[in-house]
């Protein structure tokens, strides 16, 4: 072989090919880090969520127990027969259903009522905006008991309200009877639930183009006209949204109820949540509060599925 001449090493790449190796890898390592900074809360949904959700679907097809040493027979679909021919079942789903039919739209109509108000600059704006959020912020159980307070029927705000306006002292048991009581809850969710939907709405109507508001303006529509068909539009996938989470967090009233009725009275206030906490921790019967609960998710599955679905028809 010639003096000079220079032998490549079959192994050693030329440097331009071991450059792109090199920056193939790097993208490589870059595109896989989302998933590597996942995997943590992968492991921890996994964990807390996928797990007790399969673990509570299992158990309700036993006869569930939790004391040490006690068999736990399996009982098939006993437990979700008996949800059908229980009264309380149908009593609790339908103050559920109409806890939602009253408190979702009343959340949604005074949130994006306040958010209309608050988008413009207002002279302490920002300050009226705190003011509208921070009862989402707020413990429900300190809410629950502020409002347990005002509705007390001995000394309560609500009765020296009525009775300043009738002229004479009254004592009204708010908390006691079924329609007072259920009105006591749907006020605690709705004022608990109106600053959440103003936020998500503030944010939907600061992206709608004011350019698009302005041209309706000037081709005189009025400003009902450019609510029904340039900002309601505009923001149904906000509304969407909101519909969705609220009907689910709806169905799942149960703070309110056991801290302020109880149930009561003889249930005619019970709602689903509470009925299963208490079937599982009073009664123990663990069974067939996963039951309850399996069927209640299939149920909001089926309806967010069913909601989703017909507002994108509405789209088209």
């Amino acid at each position: 072989m010639a003096t000079g001449m220079l032998v490549q090493h079959p192994a050693e790449a030329p440097p331009g090919v071991a450059a792109r190796r090199s920056r193939r890898g790097h993208k490589a390592g870059v595109a896989a880090t989302p998933y590597l900074l996942l995997i943590p809360a992968i492991v921890m949904y996994g964990v807390f969520v996928v797990y007790p959700v399969y673990r509570q679907f299992e158990i309700s097809f036993f006869n569930w127990h939790i004391f040490p040493g006690a068999s736990n027979p399996f009982v098939g679909f006993s437990n979700y027969s008996q949800i059908f021919h229980d009264p309380v079942v149908r009593t609790a789903a339908f103050n559920s259903f109409l806890y939602i039919v009253v408190t979702v739209p009343a959340q949604m109509a005074l949130g994006l009522f306040a958010a209309a108000v608050l988008t413009d600059r207002l002279p302490g704006g920002m300050l009226w905006r705190a003011a509208v959020y921070i009862p989402v912020v707020t413990s429900w159980v300190v809410v629950s008991f502020i409002f347990a307070y005002i509705f007390s029927s001995q000394g309560g705000v609500a009765n020296a309200v009525v009775g300043f306006f009738v002229g004479h002292r009254v004592s009204i048991p708010w908390t006691a009877e079924k329609w007072t009581g259920d009105l006591v809850v749907w006020l605690i969710g709705i004022w608990k639930g109106i600053g959440w939907s103003f936020i998500i709405f503030l944010a939907a109507l600061d992206g709608v183009p004011r350019q698009l508001l302005e041209s309706a303006r000037i081709d005189g529509a009025g400003e009902p006209r450019v609510w029904r068909h340039v900002v309601l539009p505009a923001i149904r996938p906000a509304i969407m949204f909101v519909t969705v989470l609220l009907v689910i967090g709806g169905a799942q009233v149960f703070t309110q109820i056991y801290l302020v009725t109880r149930g009561g009275p003889y249930n005619s206030t019970q709602a689903l949540m509470p009925y299963m906490y208490q079937q599982a921790f009073a009664n123990f019967a663990f069974g067939y509060a996963s039951a309850l609960a399996s069927l209640l998710a299939v149920v909001l599955f089926g309806l967010s599925w069913a909601e989703i679905r017909l507002m994108r028809q509405q789209e088209l």
